[in-house]
């Protein structure tokens, strides 16, 4: 980062974000090598650097959860994250809590933190307890390059976080608005320090359209990038993630780069200088580009010893029976999953239903790789069916509550130009979100697509009887989606019932060894048609 020519200079930017503990380039569904993962992104990192010499590194975010190698060291924690290890071996100057980092608790990101030999930044996460202070220490920070280039890197991270994540997980943080808090510290770190270019480190993505900014998602907070652009004057660079998008392209006047997830992406930030009359340096043009792990980018053999022990013992956990299933359970097609009832989404609403003591469940299919089971079923099956570490929530809803849940869940068909039934877009771009379609159990429903959005539960009982809008009842459901995850605000402020505390995954496991054979069913209580 420096060599200065004359009076230019060159420095370079090296981001990564959503790696979500990808650090093997392993397909954990199969074991079969993908082009993604740390290590083969620190192969790229290794030979920027030595062209650029010294260049800044910077991760934004969800590093700690993901693969089930991170489920395997969150079982035994003797020793430093994995991914952090990794980070610290390639000298990253720095890093930005995501969401997934809470995923753990405080007491598991304290000790991520402390093993980091590299601050966290995040400007807008306080401590309620100590004058609402940064909460981890450092809001942003200063290098300086060798030629003299003073650089400042803001960290902010999505102050949405209290809608999905576990309380306990979260106490004692005050979550402030994400762009007010760029608002409040680019001007006051443009006065205080002068940088030559300041860098805006935000886990979080874009709300509109880039090109015409048109709202591209519900205006909820979540994402805010594109504000962050265009009402945030002297931002220079602004690392964005949390999408899991690829963008690389100037916005408002800014340089933005998105990385992708899983170490799919290395971005990289070229920004070329000339220094002025009394020895300011000034910037001449920036450049944006992603740069792709393919096949001939062999894996830095170093950063695999550094998880070697790890991955071994993971992957034998992983290929471990724990039971098996009588009939089919698999997933022939995510949509066609999405229509009727399904057995193996039966399947995971009678596991939280048991693990709860309610009857009335929902649950949705977390990825479209979601295989479902059948056969021998092994804790790899397991994991890549439920890869996130949601843990369960009963809220105590009225009849009025859960049509409108419904009708919520109806939003994500659509009528194709074939007047068959598709996916409604915005559950796919700007960022898949097929995880906010929820199934039930314990009740009965229809969808109808056809109609109008509000309007298409048309069908809608309990044993047989219709629901009243008054009556009461409680639901399990995983705790994102208790806290309103997926825009669904009739969830917020309900009575919560009860709290179980262990994640989706173990449950699951738990009830497949007790019972170590389970049996595909489908009781058919509920479909989506299109009658027109």
């Amino acid at each position: 980062m420096g060599g200065e020519n004359g009076l230019q200079a060159t420095c370079e930017v090296l981001v990564t974000s959503d790696i979500h503990g990808y650090i093997y380039p392993t397909d954990y569904r199969s074991r079969d090598e993908r082009s993604l993962g740390l290590a083969k992104l620190a192969t790229m990192i290794r030979s920027e650097r030595e062209k650029s010499q010294n260049g800044l590194l910077i991760d934004n975010g969800d590093i700690i959860q993901g693969t089930p190698l991170c489920s395997f060291y969150m079982k035994h924690k003797e020793e430093t994250h994995p991914s952090v290890k990794v980070l610290n071996a390639l000298g990253y100057d720095a890093a930005v809590p995501g969401n997934h980092e809470f995923n753990y608790g405080m007491d598991e990101l304290r000790r991520v933190m402390a093993d980091s030999n590299f601050p966290w930044l995040s400007a807008g996460i306080l401590d309620r307890g100590n004058g609402q202070q940064p909460a981890f220490g450092k809001p942003y920070i200063v290098k300086t390059t060798e030629s003299g280039i003073k650089i400042a890197i803001l960290g902010v991270t999505t102050h949405y976080i209290p809608h999905w994540e576990n309380p306990r997980h979260i106490e004692g943080l005050v979550f402030q608005d994400a762009l007010e808090t760029a608002k409040q510290w680019v001007p006051r770190i443009r006065q205080g320090e002068q940088p030559d270019l300041l860098v805006v480190s935000y886990h979080g993505g874009f709300e509109r359209d880039l090109r015409t900014g048109e709202p591209a998602e519900r205006l909820t907070g979540e994402n805010q990038g594109y504000a962050m652009c265009m009402e945030v004057p002297g931002i220079d660079v602004l690392i964005t993630g949390h999408q899991h998008r690829y963008i690389a392209e100037e916005i408002g006047g800014v340089m933005v780069i998105q990385p992708g997830c899983n170490g799919q992406a290395l971005g990289k930030i070229t920004v070329h200088f000339n220094k002025e009359e009394g020895g300011k340096w000034s910037i001449v043009r920036r450049q944006a580009e992603l740069l792709y792990p393919d096949e001939t980018v062999a894996a830095d053999t170093a950063v695999l010893e550094l998880a070697l022990e790890l991955e071994s013992e993971t992957q034998e956990w992983l290929d471990q029976p724990i039971g098996q299933v009588t009939g089919d359970m698999t997933i022939h097609s995510p949509l066609a999953c999405r229509l009727a009832d399904n057995p193996f989404m039966e399947f995971v609403n009678r596991v939280q239903m048991e693990a709860s003591g309610v009857e009335i469940s929902n649950a949705s299919l977390l990825s479209n790789e979601s295989k479902g089971f059948q056969g021998s079923i092994t804790m790899r099956d397991v994991l890549t069916n439920f890869m996130y570490p949601n843990t369960l929530t009963v809220l105590r809803l009225t009849g009025r509550d859960i049509r409108e849940a419904l009708e919520q869940t109806a939003n994500y068909f659509v009528i194709g130009t074939d007047g068959e039934i598709d996916v409604n877009p915005a559950y796919i771009e700007p960022k898949a979100q097929h995880y906010n379609y929820d199934m039930w159990e314990g009740i009965e429903y229809v969808l109808d697509v056809s109609r109008p959005i509000g309007q298409r539960v048309v069908q809608f009982a309990r044993n047989g009887v219709d629901i009243r809008e008054d009556e009461e009842f409680d639901v399990v459901m995983n705790n994102y989606r208790a806290g309103g995850g997926g825009n669904y605000d009739m969830y917020c402020g309900k009575p919560v019932v009860k709290e179980i505390l262990s994640d989706a995954a173990e449950l699951v496991a738990e009830y497949i060894l007790r019972r170590e054979t389970i049996t595909a069913a489908c009781d058919h209580n509920w479909k989506v048609v299109a009658q027109g």
